[in-house]
């Protein structure tokens, strides 16, 4: 498998993938990813080229984005100013689904925020799937705080404020890297 950077040409499968991964939690009892995500705010960070494509082939495997830009309102101005990337929206495609291609793309983008130089990894999970919570437990974050929208910094999350991190570092994730070299972060 391969990962390499979403093209506007992949928006609409990237809707769709949301799409099957939104009716898939809400199997599991979840309300995550329930509204419909804008398309013009997913071509922006694709055109930002911070949206990544895990293939096989030609059939869409997963996608995550990795961004040195924090979700306003959840992380305090000490941690904004370590070095650091953010994961948003990873997802694995039901086909893919207990390969362990979420730990792996986790793993990739670890390994690329240390090329970049930052020093952490961060996501911002939502606030009442336990499960996903644990998932990333599982892959070596550390639970940091809850966010909520009273304690909101600057106004903040309205259901994503479950704040994770795991140390920037090199990882051997298994897939062939055609994504050009990360911009340096390091301040």
């Amino acid at each position: 498998m391969k990962i390499a950077p979403a093209t506007p040409d992949d928006l609409s499968s990237l809707l769709a993938f949301r799409k099957e991964a939104a009716a898939w939690l809400s199997a599991l009892g979840t309300d995550q990813w329930s509204r419909p995500y804008p398309a013009d705010r997913l071509m922006a960070t694709i055109e930002a080229g911070v949206v990544f494509m895990l293939r096989d082939g030609n059939a869409t495997a997963g996608t995550i984005t990795l961004t040195p830009e924090a979700e306003e309102g959840l992380w305090s101005k000490g941690e904004l100013r370590e070095p650091t990337m953010f994961v948003n929206k990873l997802t694995v495609g039901r086909d893919y689904a207990g390969q362990n291609l979420g730990g792996r793309l986790l793993d990739w983008a670890g390994d690329r925020a240390f090329k970049a130089g930052a020093v952490w990894l961060r996501l911002d999970a939502w606030t009442t799937n336990a499960a996903l919570q644990r998932y990333y437990i599982r892959h070596g974050f550390e639970h940091v705080r809850t966010v909520t929208e009273g304690d909101a910094i600057n106004g903040g999350p309205r259901v994503s404020g479950w704040l994770a991190q795991r140390p920037a570092q090199p990882a051997n994730h298994g897939f062939t890297d055609e994504t050009p070299p990360p911009r340096s972060i390091a301040r």
